[in-house]
């Protein structure tokens, strides 16, 4: 027989066996730090340029980042930061190498889908650092409470209180208040205020809003983590929508990212958990861009039609049943976004039946659905394994066409989302551009 006890033991173990992967993955510490990149990568999948030209520009103008040296004298290594410096500082043929970033608040991505094992954290995670690596400032929230994302990106002990749950009690916290405050005598007012609320809400309702994001070992990717505590986040909002029936519960990811100065991030993405709750509402709620990834198998497909169309209906009823609260908290509904894009995972391109499937998902989803999938290499599948994405890896660590082949696919795949976003902004500049 097997009561909690045996669970628990059973996740002693495996915490255990955890940390050991861990110190052999990132540090003796424990600690995930980011490698260098090569003249070679630099030069070919970053600045597009030829090496020999860019060593010469680092030959002309000494007080560039020189970068460390190997021992033999055959390649240069340069950090992110320093990477960063020569885009700001350099030109080829007169042309800037910092991305395209046009005026407004950042662009957020979600991606997003309920059927699990389809690839949502593997594409969050290599589109943020397709988008560093790029030039672009990311922020990553992750909503799912298997905290896949922020274990990829080196954070382990995360408070249940610095997560989406704790932005959804601080709103819920300023809400209650605003609302309070929009009666002309409180006595007035049906809902309580935030110092009638449960003592644990009221203590998060006092952070700042900066107090979330967290430092990663990459210069250019914030975080917003999550952790396994923080899967109560359903019950607990069921719960508070039950002491606050004006709380716009679906809006508190959205006004807290209105929170934020413009010029923080580039870009943000959102990690969501398989199932459509509060949590991946918020974020359905709070994206301009929806990614829906989805694997090339049927089951696949058949769980994408079912998400799509619950989501749908989901914010429907939003729209439905909460326009009159959402008018008074500022909110715009119906939610609108500004694309839905669909991109194939795990995709073999010498699989006939993959190769059906691509077929079957652009007939029926058309000009949503992204030309470039995300195909399945070795580099890929290492990259769960050792909590690395195809960027993190070394390409010295197996063969560098194994490598490339997988980068290129990533590649491929982000270029598409630049485009789709940088669209966006400009066909949407004015509602980027107003904070009101």
């Amino acid at each position: 027989m097997r009561d909690h006890t045996h669970l628990q033991a059973m996740n002693e173990r495996s915490l255990a066996q955890q940390s050991a992967v861990r110190r052999e993955t990132f540090s003796p510490s424990e600690e995930k730090t980011l490698r260098p990149f090569s003249i070679w990568e630099i030069s070919q999948f970053m600045f597009d340029v030829p090496a020999d030209t860019l060593r010469k520009k680092l030959i002309d103008d000494p007080s560039l980042p020189q970068g460390e040296v190997e021992a033999d004298g055959r390649q240069r290594w340069y950090t992110l930061e320093e990477i960063n410096e020569l885009r700001r500082r350099l030109r080829f043929r007169g042309k800037k190498l910092m991305p395209e970033r046009p005026k407004g608040r950042a662009m957020r991505i979600a991606v997003s889908n309920f059927k699990g094992g389809v690839g949502k954290t593997v594409v969050a995670q290599h589109f943020a650092h397709a988008a560093a690596l790029d030039g672009y400032r990311v922020l990553v929230i992750d909503f799912d409470p298997q905290a896949t994302l922020t274990h990829s990106m080196g954070m382990v002990e995360v408070k249940e209180t610095n997560t989406v749950w704790g932005i959804m009690c601080r709103d819920l916290c300023r809400e209650a208040d605003r609302i309070m405050e929009s009666y002309d005598d409180p006595d007035d007012c049906p809902y309580p205020a935030s110092d009638e609320l449960p003592e644990d809400v009221q203590s998060i309702g006092a952070q700042k809003g900066q107090d979330f994001i967290q430092k990663t070992c990459w210069p250019t990717i914030d975080l917003i983590p999550s952790c396994a505590n923080a899967a109560f986040v359903e019950f607990a909002s069921a719960q508070y929508r039950s002491l606050h029936k004006a709380w716009s519960f679906f809006g508190c990811i959205s006004r807290y990212l209105d929170e934020l100065p413009d010029d923080q991030y580039d870009m943000i993405i959102f990690d969501c958990p398989p199932a459509i709750g509060y949590q991946s509402l918020n974020a359905a709620f709070a994206a301009d861009i929806l990614y829906v990834p989805s694997g090339p198998g049927y089951w696949e497909y058949d769980s994408t039609t079912s998400y799509l169309g619950q989501l749908g209906d989901a914010l429907e009823e939003i729209s439905i049943g909460f326009k009159g609260l959402a008018e008074d908290a500022s909110l715009t509904l119906p939610k609108q976004f500004f694309d839905v894009r669909l991109l194939m995972t795990r995709f073999e391109p010498s699989n006939a039946l993959h190769g059906a499937m691509v077929e079957a998902f652009r007939n029926v989803f058309g000009a949503d659905m992204c030309q470039n999938p995300i195909e399945m290499t070795r580099a890929v599948e290492q990259s769960g394994r050792f909590q690395r994405s195809v960027y993190e890896q070394d390409y010295r660590e197996m063969t560098r066409d194994t490598w490339k082949r997988a980068r290129q696919s990533f590649d491929r795949a982000y270029v598409e989302l630049k485009e789709t976003v940088l669209k966006a902004w400009a066909e949407n500049a004015d509602i980027l551009e107003d904070k009101t």
